[in-house]
């Protein structure tokens, strides 16, 4: 199957998959995937997929998921990376391949209406508003155990090993865990105000980078993070991709996170301005 990468969450630590990323796209006919569980960094170089990069898979059906767009790679070892959507002309070939052809929904009751009713768990969502960008403090680091045994885990060798999946899992760090919750606050077309958690890869990886060129100063990388977001951001055509998480999907009373954001330029390629 023909998949284009529109998400990528920041990694997680699981029990029983060890570190996680969940996957989601498009296919060639514009139906929404959710490709997962996928142990994103294990995977060899020339596997790892990027954002708005095709990608070819052989998937089937994920029967330990209910939701209607989850599945699973067969065979990690057929994954090919194709052709990567690139932002010129004022994203053009991105605008044109997400805005023309995905339902764009603007109205939060009617896609959990539709989430508990297990249509769909994957959606394109313009808010009419965004407030606020919310920043709370959360651990420092993973659960000590947890990590323990992910990373005895990993270091396991199977029959199976190529050389280089052997070498990846000597050298193989876990990823670092951000310390602090992102979130947007917005309305959608009705006036109803929501507050959900950005688990976007980029937010993630964005703090980081600021921190880095902060000199590790927290606070200072944090208001760069939340001026991106806030104040950059909203000068773009801005558009959420939401998620609903496996636990919630289907009952809670919003499912939904924000596992990306689409932020392209306003305007077309060919305005005179």
């Amino acid at each position: 199957m023909k998949v284009l990468i529109l998400i990528k969450t920041y990694p997680t630590l699981s029990k029983k998959y060890s570190e996680l990323v969940c996957t989601a796209g498009i296919t060639e006919d514009f139906r929404w995937i959710r490709i997962y569980p996928i142990p994103f960094r294990l995977l060899e170089y020339e596997k790892k997929y990027q954002k708005y990069q095709w990608v070819d898979m052989d998937l089937i059906k994920n029967s330990s998921d209910p939701r209607p767009e989850s599945y699973k790679i067969k065979n990690i070892n057929t994954i090919k990376l194709l052709d990567k959507i690139d932002t010129k002309n004022k994203w053009e070939q991105r605008k044109r391949i997400i805005l023309d052809n995905l339902v764009i929904y603007k109205n939060l009751d009617e896609i959990i209406e539709k989430a508990n009713k297990n249509e769909l768990s994957l959606v394109l969502f313009k808010p009419s508003k965004i407030i606020d960008f919310v920043i709370e403090k959360s651990e420092d680091d993973w659960d000590s155990n947890l990590v323990k045994k992910i990373n005895s885990d990993i270091k396991q060798p199977t029959l199976f090993d190529t050389e280089e999946e052997l070498r990846a899992k000597e050298t193989f760090e876990l990823v670092k865990k951000v310390p602090y919750k992102f979130s947007y606050k917005f309305t959608d077309e009705t006036g109803k105000e929501s507050c959900l958690m950005i688990e976007d890869w980029e937010i993630g990886q964005l703090y980081w980078n600021c921190l880095k060129y902060s000199n590790n100063n927290a606070k200072v990388a944090i208001e760069k993070v939340k001026q991106t977001y806030l104040t950059e951001f909203q000068k773009k055509d801005l558009y959420l991709f939401l998620g609903t998480t496996r636990q919630f999907h289907g009952w809670a009373k919003n499912p939904f996170v924000i596992i990306g954001v689409f932020y392209p330029p306003y305007g077309s390629s060919n305005s005179l301005f």
